[in-house]
Order: structure tokens, then sequence, then C-alpha cells
């Protein structure tokens, strides 16, 4: 099969080592596609759901993090909560980012991004103690949850009630239940005795 100016040779052979400019710049949205948003808007958006996104995706890998170190009396919960936690963060992380694709935009997405955009505490390699753990997922939390009511409010002022339902029913909803099942676990009650100490029944 001859190769001609307006035809491409075709061939089995894998094209190895390709490379080529990128086709859409960070920072930038898609000027075609009709969501009936204005640019101005789309731009807030996507650069807010990549606060958002950088994160959360910080926040998922502390959930893994802490789901492998955990250690002592509660490990066994623990392991199993973490875990639980870190899949759930798994699927905002992928509705963000859609989101962000979706708007025209383009999410972050690689490892070292993230870490130079989020704004949630690196925490050490080694492993830390279980109330350390919970403490800094807990604070991940706050940071997240703070963002998303201010943020779900700006959407809707600007009219762009797709994010505000994604922060408000997903984002929003899942911290704030994390939120409250990690907490529960730093409440400082006795383990197999009531406080006051035990007192027997005697036979009536």
């Amino acid at each position: 099969m001859e190769k001609t100016s307006n035809q491409t040779l075709l061939s089995a052979q894998p094209r190895f080592h390709q490379n080529a400019p990128e086709i859409q710049a960070y920072g930038t949205v898609n000027h075609l596609l009709p969501l009936e948003l204005e640019e101005p808007v789309r731009l807030e958006m996507t650069e807010c759901l990549n606060q958002l996104l950088a994160d959360t995706i910080t926040l998922r890998d502390l959930y893994k993090k802490s789901h492998w170190q955990v250690a002592g009396p509660t490990f066994y919960q623990l392991h199993l909560l973490f875990d639980k936690h870190f899949e759930h963060q798994a699927e905002l992380v992928d509705a963000i980012a859609e989101r962000i694709q979706l708007l025209g935009g383009i999410s972050l997405a690689m490892a070292p991004d993230v870490a130079e955009t989020t704004r949630i505490a690196r925490p050490p390699r080694g492993r830390e103690e279980v109330p350390v753990q919970l403490s800094r997922l807990l604070d991940a939390h706050q940071i997240i949850i703070h963002d998303c009511r201010d943020f779900a409010s700006r959407a809707s002022r600007l009219g762009d009630d797709g994010t505000n339902d994604l922060i408000v029913s997903q984002v929003l909803r899942s911290n704030e239940l994390q939120t409250w099942f990690l907490s529960e676990h730093l409440v400082n009650v006795p383990l197999v005795e009531a406080e006051g100490g035990y007192r027997s029944r005697k036979p009536a």
C-alpha cells in the first residue's frame, strides 16, 4: 500500500515514544460546551473545584496511610473504618474531577500538583498513635467542610446548580458523616466499667 498526500500508511506496528503539545492548558475552559454558564463562572468554579479536589485526594490518601499503620486495641475496628472512608473519598475524588471536566476545565491528577495545591498538612512518614491519626483526619475534614459551605453558596449565587448539588449532597454530607464517626472514637469513656465503679446487684 503506497502512501499518498491524503492517505496515511496503515501498519500493525505500535508507535512508541510519541509526544505533542497539550491540547488544552491547565486553568482554561473549553469555550464550545453548551452549558448555559458563562466562561468567567466556569473558570471560577473549576478553580475552586480543583482546590477541593486536591484536598479530597490528600484526605483519601491520609485515610489509606491510617488504614495501613493503625495500631492498638482498636486496630480491627479502625482498620476497617479507615478503609471504608478511603473508598468513599475515592468516589468523591472521581465525582469532583468529572465535574471539572464537564465544565470544560482540566482537573488536577498527579501527586506533585496535588501536594503543591492542598492545604492539608503533610503527615510524617512514620506511624503515629491512634488519637493523633484521628485528629489529623478530623482537621482535614474541617478544612473541606469549611470550604464546602462557602463554595456551595458561591456556586448557587452564580447559577451553577450542578456544582452546588455536588458539593452539598455528596461532598459536604459525606465529610460531615465521616467526621461524626471519627469524633466518637475520641470520646474518653470507660471500656468495661462505668464511671463510679461497679456495683453488684444483691439477689431479691
